[in-house]
């Protein structure tokens, strides 16, 4: 089943400060996560589930499952833009995945013709932090969450390959 995506998630933006670079050169590893962790956030905060909520109700999202891919390498200063999209929202879960490009500065967008440099794919819970465990979205929540419901990039759902022995 098709439908109409009823709003985009905004893209989340960050330029690579020299601290993300390793001793290769390019971004080190950690630091793809904490650019895909900061869009999280503003997923969060885009679907309701900002500081006010996790304030008011003591529930947050808490990462329980990721897949990362590295695709290509990224340089200091290099302009970043992460597009996220929700997969699906359910119960006390959410499937959703970020794409991360380098862009040009002044782009609205990335370019319509390029990859990303790495994506990733998580399944969160939403937990009440009081008492320790998952408890199912509010309907507000998950509602809000599904405005947000497109369908999974071609990439979503794969599994890390195994190596041969030989």
């Amino acid at each position: 089943m098709t439908r109409e995506i009823a709003r985009r998630l905004p893209l989340y933006r960050q330029v690579v400060p020299p601290e993300w670079i390793d001793y290769n050169g390019h971004m080190s590893e950690g630091y793809y996560s904490l650019a895909f962790g900061f869009a999280t956030d503003a997923m969060m905060d885009a679907t309701g589930l900002d500081a006010a909520y996790r304030e008011a109700t003591g529930c947050s999202l808490y990462t329980v499952e990721a897949h990362l891919r590295y695709l290509r390498d990224v340089a200091e200063g290099a302009h970043l833009a992460v597009r996220t999209r929700v997969l699906g929202v359910h119960g006390k879960k959410a499937h959703f995945a970020h794409e991360l490009y380098v862009v040009d500065a002044a782009a609205a967008d990335p370019a319509p013709d390029a990859g990303p440099v790495a994506t990733t794919e998580l399944l969160a819970l939403h937990v009440d932090q009081e008492q320790g465990r998952a408890v199912p979205f509010p309907d507000a929540v998950g509602e809000r969450f599904a405005e947000f419901v497109e369908p999974a990039p071609e990439w979503a759902g794969r599994a890390i390959a195994a190596v041969a022995a030989g």
